[in-house]
């Protein structure tokens, strides 16, 4: 299969990681579908890339709701063709300390990142067995490790590096490589949303944090979508099951 016959879907595409994930891709040669729960914002990334003469597709999902996952999986199987690639980005954040932590915030947070991989991959690695190939790129963290204010987000990031590895050993033999990625800090809303959290000008966080980083920078989206790029190629076929992470020095 040709990169130029495949599709991928990149759920929260309509900004940051997301939005530089689906830019890449098409780029790459692969029609990308945007999923986001804002379509006007998702419609902006495929403007993006129809601009630089990709072809995109906006569609607006819960990626926690079943059956909204499944109507946009097969809306892009209809208008786009069979995925053979899925990025499962899709994030949001409900920091607090644990004895300040409501169902709520545990709930949302697990549902969008652990349940909406669950759902997105299960109803797209059906095409990708159809087509004895696929790639399934999930989002993990450095907070998988651990983070203060943060247990509802890094259970859900270490639940997604259980799940990339249990789905390397079963869909393996179909020609379907299953990994993911844990990017460090990469200066985006959602780590702006975290700076004014933890009441700090986003500039002088970000400083601190590039001072604290051995490549003595922070991550750009760009950083991680090159990486999921080439999770995504045929070159990458005989890597599978693995975390990467991609933080500007080592993790533990």
């Amino acid at each position: 299969m040709s990169e130029q016959s495949r599709v991928a879907i990149v759920t929260g595409a309509a900004r940051g990681i997301g939005a530089a994930t689906a830019l890449r891709l098409a780029a790459d040669g692969l029609a990308v579908a945007v999923v986001d729960l804002d379509e006007v914002a998702a419609q902006s990334t495929v403007d993006a890339i129809s601009a630089a003469g990709g072809r995109a597709l906006a569609i607006a999902a819960d990626v926690a709701d079943r059956a909204q996952v499944q109507a946009a999986v097969d809306r892009v199987a209809a208008e786009l063709g069979a995925p053979s690639v899925l990025v499962n980005n899709a994030g949001v954040l409900r920091d607090n300390l644990l004895f300040k932590m409501t169902d709520a915030d545990w709930d949302t947070v697990l549902g969008v990142h652990l349940r909406g991989a669950f759902l997105f991959s299960q109803a797209a690695q059906k095409h990708m067995v159809d087509q004895r190939w696929g790639r399934i790129v999930n989002l993990s963290s450095t907070s998988a490790l651990g983070n203060r204010g943060q247990a509802n987000y890094a259970a859900a990031k270490a639940g997604l590096q259980g799940f990339t590895k249990t789905l390397a050993i079963e869909l393996g033999q179909f020609g379907i490589t299953v990994n993911a990625v844990a990017p460090g800090f990469i200066a985006t809303d959602m780590t702006a949303a975290t700076a004014a959290r933890i009441g700090v000008d986003f500039d002088d966080f970000q400083e601190r944090i590039a001072a604290q980083t051995p490549v003595r920078r922070i991550g750009r989206p760009e950083d991680i979508a090159h990486t999921v790029s080439f999770l995504a190629s045929e070159g990458a076929s005989f890597v599978s099951g693995q975390v990467i992470y991609v933080a500007g020095g080592p993790c533990d």
